[in-house]
């Protein structure tokens, strides 16, 4: 019988390293293990997500803080270990944190597939905003206002 994740919880001290082979498992290099690594070093994360079970972490997620709009964060990177893919399990993760930006009120920007994260409570970020990527794999859970338009990831990005 396939594992089946518990709920989401925040990351515990001691799992960085699963959570960096996880990374590099579902993409199959290790730039975003290392983004994870520079978000922490740098101390953009706002927040890491996991989802557990039995045998171990089979799913991840970070949230950093946006340079600008101030106040704003980005969730990237997300990742399923590869064997749990297609099951539900990210797209499960992914919406429980949209909705959580929906009710807290805060604005969370993800850059992806559309046809994905639209499913997951996402909306493609409406025109005027400039951003470093394309604004058609830009989207949004939460709130869009804001008076600085100019999306600024942070500096681990490279952006």
């Amino acid at each position: 019988m396939a594992t089946r994740p518990d709920f989401m919880r925040e990351l515990k001290r001691g799992e960085e390293d699963e959570v960096s082979a996880l990374l590099t498992a579902a993409f199959g290099q290790n730039d975003e293990a290392k983004l994870v690594d520079n978000l922490r070093k740098s101390r953009a994360i706002a927040g890491e997500m996991v989802l557990p079970s039995s045998e171990g972490i089979v799913g991840y997620a970070a949230l950093s803080n946006m340079i600008s709009p101030k106040g704003w964060l980005c969730l990237a990177p997300v990742a399923i270990r590869p064997d749990m893919q297609r099951h539900g399990h990210g797209r499960r993760l992914v919406g429980m944190i949209s909705q959580w930006a929906k009710m807290s009120g805060n604005s969370l920007v993800v850059l992806g597939d559309p046809s994905f994260y639209t499913r997951c409570g996402f909306a493609l970020i409406p025109n005027g905003f400039a951003s470093p990527y394309p604004g058609d794999h830009t989207l949004i859970a939460g709130p869009a206002k804001t008076k600085t338009p100019v999306l600024i990831y942070p500096k681990a990005f490279g952006t």
